[in-house]
């Protein structure tokens, strides 16, 4: 059984989305928030699998919230929104969010989402964090993982994903399986701290591998 907690100051969207997961087998809610602080207390004393958080709410706004919760360590977060690709949603992913839903996303669309955010998996296409990097990152700086903890092979998969290739697509490029590919990210998920491609591709992005030659 999937927890859910929803964190929305519209409460009729919220009864939507309660409807949703209340009646479908597999989720239950597990709480509910009108804002920020109240989403991160009741997250705290809860302990939900997954919180969806509108990014903009009275009280400190979700941002705020995600990256009180996503400290914790408890509760994967995907964030709600009414923009496609704004800046809301990097800085979300930034902060370690799983992903992020349109408010006006279908029903098995927000099921699938939560499923695969609840088994450990991003919710962006590559592609999409390649464009959302690309407009939104801050200017590269150094960072000691370039030159100190990923081999050379390492950083040639990290700038793929940094640059939206899918992972068969890193394997052609680079000539190897696609279980090759894999086991590169699964080392470098562990190396750097990092739970998904889509929070590789920002740090790659940040950390300035589209420039690094290498």
């Amino acid at each position: 059984m999937i927890g859910v907690f929803l964190a929305d100051d519209d409460e009729a969207f919220r009864r939507v989305y309660r409807k949703l997961f209340d009646r479908t087998e597999g989720f239950r809610v597990a709480g509910e928030a009108a804002d920020g602080p109240d989403a991160v207390r009741l997250v705290r004393a809860l302990r939900p699998a997954v919180a969806l958080l509108d990014v903009q709410m009275p009280g400190g706004d979700g941002l705020a919230a995600a990256e009180a919760i996503l400290a914790e360590g408890a509760t994967r977060v995907i964030v709600l929104t009414t923009f496609d690709l704004d800046e809301y949603v990097y800085r979300a992913l930034s902060l370690g969010a799983s992903g992020f839903l349109l408010k006006n996303a279908a029903p098995a669309e927000v099921l699938r989402a939560v499923r695969a955010v609840h088994d450990g998996h991003a919710m962006l296409a590559p592609e999409v964090t390649a464009r959302l990097v690309r407009q939104f990152a801050p200017p590269a700086k150094a960072h000691p993982f370039a030159t100190t903890v990923l081999s050379t092979r390492e950083l040639q998969v990290a700038r793929l994903v940094a640059r939206g290739l899918s992972n068969q697509q890193i394997a052609d490029e680079l000539r190897l399986s696609l279980e090759t590919v894999r086991t590169y990210l699964r080392r470098m998920f562990a190396k750097l701290g990092v739970n998904d491609r889509t929070h590789l591709a920002v740090l790659a992005h940040e950390a300035g591998l589209l420039h690094d030659p290498r």
